[in-house]
């Protein structure tokens, strides 16, 4: 009785498998007719029409884009081609790229190169295009793609300059010190060069302490997220902070230190870069400042921001330079600097420190008058009782 069960399960089971195959079989053969019978019959171009779906790839390109006929007509050109200025009505204007796609056209070889182009409608610069030039098929149109590497290779320009500036700045301190250790060695029976070769290997040594403490902490901050949890500060602290640590290079040249307007004002951030960036900025009013002038520390408070203002009587700052200072071991005078102890670090820290506080940093600057850096961050939305009556008592009196 079992095998009997057994084998009409069985008989089912084969006649339902066979019955689905026949249909899927069915349901692939007039399929597969259909699309034989339906399939479109390619068309032919002369080269002065666009051929079906181009122009919606085209429109998908992040590059500038440009489809030019069998006449270097432009057949279709990306906004970005038309912005920076590529296109001008139905003529490509830039001959050196007429002169590729009718090379293109002529022997359907592919072909790249590199240009400059000095017509972008957004600035005086030249812009840097990757090119490549191909043939679409055989219709006689040829496709201009144009990246814009302008800024990829301002970001590779200054990579390897970083590179080659603290592969100096290293190797500085590290070859005085190798040379200075020879030189004790050599002097051990002289007690006094001894002190004073000593004396330079420390000097050095906290140099090179210095340059590799900054590079920590610009490696630590230099990306652009702000902080995920800022804590209320007190300015007052920050910068009575920022004028001691400064205070026995400026007693020492004569300079007096003032600060203004910080007591009761709080705003929200990590206490401790705040610090760092109002402390480089006064270092940097004391070294470049002559002897028996003045360095002050000001506080503003305005509606939607706290400014912080760091004034000094000092040398000044080139107007070709202004926009460079904050790049890393960008150097006024690199002679000079290098004379007051200086990294080349310390206006590139504040300038990430602002970042990651959703500010800014400026500054004012006249050869010969002298320079004022503002940090300016953005005022709490939830003050405490105390610091909206102390701040808007500040708005009061300004």
């Amino acid at each position: 009785m079992q095998g009997e069960l057994l084998a009409a399960v069985t008989g089912i089971f084969g006649l339902v498998t066979g019955v689905v195959i026949g249909v899927l079989a069915g349901h692939f053969f007039r399929t597969g007719t259909n699309e034989r019978r339906q399939a479109p019959v390619p068309q032919r171009h002369d080269g002065t029409t666009l051929p079906p779906g181009i122009a919606e790839v085209l429109s998908a390109l992040p590059s500038s884009a440009v489809v030019l006929d069998s006449a270097d007509r432009v057949l279709r050109a990306s906004s970005a081609a038309r912005a920076f200025g590529l296109v001008r009505g139905e003529e490509l204007v830039i001959g050196e790229l007429l002169v590729l796609a009718r090379k293109v056209r002529r022997d359907g070889v592919i072909r790249e190169t590199d240009i400059e182009v000095a017509v972008r409608k957004f600035g005086p610069d030249a812009t840097s295009f990757a090119v490549r030039v191909a043939p679409l098929g055989g219709t006689g149109l040829v496709l201009v793609l144009a990246e814009d590497q302008t800024e990829h290779r301002r970001v590779e320009a200054v990579r390897r300059d970083f590179v080659a500036n603290i592969s100096h700045e290293l190797k500085t301190p590290v070859g005085a010190l190798s040379l200075l250790a020879e030189t004790v060695q050599d002097a051990s029976d002289d007690p006094e060069a001894v002190r004073r070769f000593t004396d330079r290997m420390q000097t050095e040594a906290a140099r090179l302490t210095a340059v590799i403490q900054d590079l920590i902490t610009l490696s630590r901050i230099q990306g652009a997220e702000p902080m995920a949890e800022p804590t209320r500060v007190e300015l007052g602290g920050v910068v009575e902070e920022a004028l001691d640590a400064v205070r026995m290079p400026a007693d020492a040249k004569g300079i007096e230190l003032v600060g203004s307007g910080a007591e009761g004002v709080t705003i929200l951030g990590d206490e401790s870069l705040l610090g760092t960036a109002l402390r480089n900025l006064v270092a940097n009013a004391v070294a470049y400042s002559p002897k028996n002038t003045r360095v002050a520390v000001s506080v503003g408070v305005s509606r939607s921001s706290v400014d912080i203002s760091v004034a000094d009587q000092g040398i000044g700052i080139p107007q070709q330079d202004r926009e460079r200072i904050f790049e890393r071991f960008y150097r006024v005078d690199a002679a000079r600097s290098r004379a007051t102890g200086g990294t080349g670090l310390g206006l590139a820290i504040v300038k990430h420190i602002m970042t990651h506080h959703r500010g800014e940093v400026t500054v004012w600057s006249k050869e010969g008058s002298g320079s004022t850096f503002t940090l300016r961050l953005p005022r709490p939305d939830d003050r405490g009782p105390d610091a909206t009556r102390n701040t808007d008592q500040q708005e009061a009196a300004q």
